[in-house]
């Protein structure tokens, strides 16, 4: 059995300070999956519980948003035997981009590192449908949507969180004054 706390634990993917969420929202909480990705063994292994999820379900492809769905979908592609793609904005917008393709008719699976709003799955959903296939599922390691995320298609995470957010103005984390706000997500990275 996979211990995806130790996972998350091992790779620092959980962090806990105060950050500025890519809503704007502020937490005592953030989910760095990227760091997941760098260890193909655990990344292995939490897509093997992603696959296990879709046995029985029929699957031509899985596509994930650029950046942070591409190594999930490239490995829950191997782990499934089919093919791996990706989507990326252009202009504002998910493209399928670099000569990658979706047959119409064909079954893909939707994979991501983290959700919290789901906003990036939505918009590649969209463009799968939009090609005339079908999706059949969203695969992610964490969920931390709060049970919010509705995409109309099986779900299936490896793990669940909670993440208290609040609003800029009734953070108790920025009426504390102990920790400067940061942004570590992909749209507001920080070097460290």
């Amino acid at each position: 059995m996979v211990d995806v706390e130790k996972i998350l634990s091992d790779t620092g993917a959980l962090q806990t300070g105060h950050f500025i969420l890519t809503s704007g929202k502020h937490s005592g909480h953030y989910m760095q999956c990227a760091k997941i990705t760098q260890y193909p063994d655990y990344t292995g292994q939490l897509c093997g519980m992603l696959a296990d999820g879709f046995k029985g379900v029929s699957v031509d492809a899985v596509i994930g948003p650029a950046t942070g769905g591409i190594i999930v979908a490239y490995e829950l592609a191997r782990q499934l035997n089919v093919k791996s793609l990706f989507a990326e904005r252009e202009n504002g917008e998910m493209v399928l981009r670099r000569g990658f393709g979706i047959n119409k008719g064909s079954k893909v699976i939707v994979a991501e590192d983290v959700i919290t709003t789901g906003g990036s799955v939505k918009e590649v959903i969209g463009l799968v449908s939009g090609m005339g296939a079908e999706v059949v599922g969203v695969a992610v390691f964490v969920d931390r949507s709060m049970g919010k995320a509705d995409f109309g298609v099986k779900l299936v995470s490896c793990y669940k969180i909670d993440v208290l957010a609040y609003e800029p103005e009734n953070c108790p984390l920025c009426k504390e004054g102990s920790l400067p706000a940061g942004k570590p997500g992909s749209r507001g990275l920080q070097k460290n």
